[in-house]
């Protein structure tokens, strides 16, 4: 595509203009005179008839969409180029840490040469891998994917959950991993939500179900899901139900067995702002029955590790920045607790686990990892050594042995994993991830500004070392800002190809996210959601002011709870960007709940059923605040056909609108076959969509110029993307 072509800024217009032969040649979309009263307020939705997926009508609108975007994007001068790049640096070899079953070690494989991840056993420490699951040979055209897989104690078997296209739906499959041969018996539907946390002796394993039948409607169904418990060989039409439906589609429910077989802890998690817990005690006559409270009607987050007949509970409760408490279970009672681990004011605690009879625990201080190795009693024994700031993975082990491995990376550094003695800290490379990149010529800072309400923001920047602050240069931000969910320094290998044709790359910790503790995800929600958007708002000014870039070189992107990010920076300040890059979104924040898995994030967003919460909602919701000739930066939309988290409703409902109304662009939905929320997971599907996404965002910021205006006063800006079990490998976005 040539820099008169409709990825060139300015180039299109919503009124007949002179330059009105650069406007893309949309395919037409029907327009509906749909308007509704929600407590008083009347609201306009032309396309709500775009929300109904199975329509032979909507299917043909998205048909005719995705094949006018990619005819687009296939124009773009840098798209094959970029693909080329990208298949070398997403092609790898890469390994995850082993996981030891009574003398089995289970790892899970990528290779250079395949697609998808394969996962490997081994007898012993020194023996011959040989492959247990492998992807790759399910399905002719890569549909099938694997899930989660979850090894019995005793290594002798496998769950794993197959997805079909990648989606979050899954079917529970059991192996014998000696020989590989996979149990007609033990087959279940309904394991969207299913982990399986197996018995000491291997002979079944606790796990959530959730109801396939259709008569119950998507929003629904969380509220019908169960904790059963399955025994292997048995018909799971018959498993025996261990806790019953909660009623409420706004919650999750949790059961894992501890190691010995003693304790059931089970949770009942609300949403992401709380959770209540209660345990049985197996051992005791009648325990398998009674539920015993341990933690029930606070507003908190309560996670339990269980050694050695006392519970280590790691939670929120009256400390935003986390702690750790021990429990005597015959002494559950809120005022028996013993805390041993007290709340840091300056650091952030992730995760806590039982290892090599240790207290592993996993800190965040300003975003980035400290590991520390602590007696049972809370005593600090070490600081976990690490190569330099970034993101630790781990550690990971067992809690009666000595053995550990963790992970470390960082946007300079690929993926390495270290095997560690926890009782001594000898620590040693186990594996590196080999990646073709030179990572000498770029510098990562870590900046600090102030928020529209004056609270301080910390984002990571990369880029060249000898980059002159001029604003000429092409930034990519990207943000999240949600759910507890903390972004990290890592190394993202689809972020290259851009650092390597000059570009600034950039994430921003936004509250909503994880990394300053629970009262820092509480300023990003509900009422306050607006915070996380001003955040991100003043992220991008602070690149501009700065000199990073200007407005017309900065291009911002998000999947998910980050596409409803940039789609509200987007409609909120359409001047202060180049182009867009918005992933499986959500956009109609009125009618979200309605939708895929919408209750379930209603403690985070809050329900337009709600007078006050629905103001908050409709005010930022991106698709409301669409205005008919304004001039929108070039956005393109990435949906998934197979998308049963976040509905595609969305993205096709916002591209319509926006085609409609924008006085800029252009707007383009381009929508993944065969995949997920996720994705496609396939490597060479992660090819394709990161080149389109890199190319456009390069077509829509424009030739590389000096900047006409000082940095501190920017010229008007020009219109214009987890599997938890799979191989360790560099990220892409």
């Amino acid at each position: 595509m040539t820099a008169s072509s409709s990825l060139s800024p300015g180039a299109a217009s919503a009124a007949p203009t002179p330059e009105d032969h650069d406007r893309p040649a949309y395919p037409p979309t029907r327009i509906d005179p749909v308007k509704t009263i929600l407590h008083g307020v009347e609201i306009a939705d032309p396309y709500r008839w775009l929300e109904d997926g199975a329509s032979p009508e909507v299917q043909e609108w998205m048909r005719d969409q995705d094949a006018f975007t990619r005819a687009e994007l296939a124009r773009l001068p840098e798209r094959d180029a970029i693909a080329s790049r990208l298949k070398q640096l997403f092609y790898v070899d890469a390994v995850s840490a082993p996981r030891h079953r009574r003398g089995r070690y289970f790892v899970s494989r990528r290779h250079a040469t395949k697609e998808k991840s394969i996962v490997y056993w081994k007898q012993g420490k020194s023996g011959e891998e040989r492959p247990l699951l492998d992807p790759n040979s399910w399905s002719a055209d890569g549909s099938l994917s694997l899930g989660g897989w979850h090894v019995s104690w005793d290594g002798k078997n496998v769950a794993y959950k197959v997805q079909k296209n990648n989606s979050d739906e899954a079917t529970l499959h059991v192996m014998d991993v000696a020989t590989g041969k996979r149990s007609e018996a033990d087959v279940i539907e309904g394991a969207k939500y299913a982990y399986a946390s197996w018995t000491p002796s291997g002979d079944g394993f606790y796990y959530v179900w959730l109801p396939t039948d259709p008569s119950i409607p998507a929003a629904d169904r969380p509220g019908y899901a169960e904790v059963r418990f399955h025994r292997l060989g048995e018909d799971p039409a018959k498993d025996r139900i261990v806790r019953g439906r909660t009623g409420d589609p706004r919650t999750f429910l949790g059961a894992s067995l501890s190691k010995d077989g003693r304790f059931l802890v089970l949770t009942v998690s609300h949403g992401w702002t709380s959770m209540d817990v209660y345990f049985r005690d197996l051992r005791k006559p009648g325990g398998e029955a009674r539920d015993t409270p341990l933690a029930v009607g606070s507003d908190a987050h309560y996670l339990v590790e269980v050694y050695k007949d006392r519970f280590y509970v790691h939670t929120d409760e009256g400390a935003p920045h986390g702690r750790v408490f021990e429990v005597d279970p015959d002494r559950p009672e809120r005022a028996a607790w013993k805390e041993i681990v007290p709340e840091r004011p300056d650091a952030t605690l992730e995760s806590v686990s039982i290892v090599g009879g240790h207290l592993a625990l996993s800190y965040l201080k300003d975003a980035s990892s400290r590991v520390e190795i602590r007696a049972l009693d809370g005593k600090l024994v070490r600081e976990l050594p690490l190569p330099g700031i970034g993101t630790v993975g781990g550690p990971i082990g067992l809690p009666d042995e000595d053995d550990a491995y963790f992970s470390f990376d960082s946007f300079t550094s690929p993926q390495e994993i270290y095997a560690t003695s926890i009782r001594t800290g000898k620590t040693e490379l186990y594996a590196r991830v080999e990646v073709p990149v030179d990572p000498s010529p770029y510098v990562v800072e870590q900046a600090f500004f102030p928020s529209k309400d004056g609270t301080r923001i910390s984002m990571f920047i990369v880029r060249r070392k000898d980059m002159e602050k001029d604003g000429s240069a092409r930034a990519l931000l990207y943000g999240y800002g949600g759910f507890q969910i903390s972004q990290t320094p890592s190394f993202i290998a689809s972020m290259y190809p851009w650092l390597e044709r000059g570009g600034v790359y950039a994430v921003a910790n936004l509250r909503g996210g994880g990394e300053y503790g629970e009262a820092w995800h509480r300023d990003g929600m509900l009422l306050k959601k607006q915070n996380v958007f001003d955040d991100f708002i003043a992220a991008a000014e602070h690149l501009v002011r700065e000199g990073y870039t200007r407005p017309e070189r900065l291009a911002i992107q998000g999947g998910s709870n980050g596409g409803l990010l940039v789609g509200a920076a987007l409609t909120q300040r359409p001047e202060l960007f180049g182009a867009v890059l918005c992933g499986v979104p959500l956009l109609d924040m009125v009618r979200y709940h309605l939708f895929g898995s919408g209750k379930t994030w209603i403690s985070e967003y809050g329900s337009s059923d709600d007078p006050e919460q629905f103001k908050a909602l409709h005010a930022y919701s991106p698709y409301h605040r669409i205005e008919a000739g304004t001039r929108y930066p070039a956005i393109l939309l990435l949906s998934a056909d197979s998308d049963d988290r976040v509905d595609p409703m969305h993205a096709r409902k916002f591209a319509a609108a926006l085609q409609a109304a924008s006085a800029g662009g252009p707007v383009l939905l381009r929508i993944e076959r065969n995949a997920g929320h996720g994705g496609a997971d396939l490597v060479k599907a992660a090819v394709e969509k990161g080149a389109d996404q890199l190319a456009f965002a390069l077509a829509a910021t424009g030739a590389r110029q000096p900047a006409a205006a000082s940095p501190q006063q920017p010229a008007a800006a020009s219109p214009q993307q987890p599997a938890a079990t799979g191989a360790q490998q560099p990220r892409s976005r």
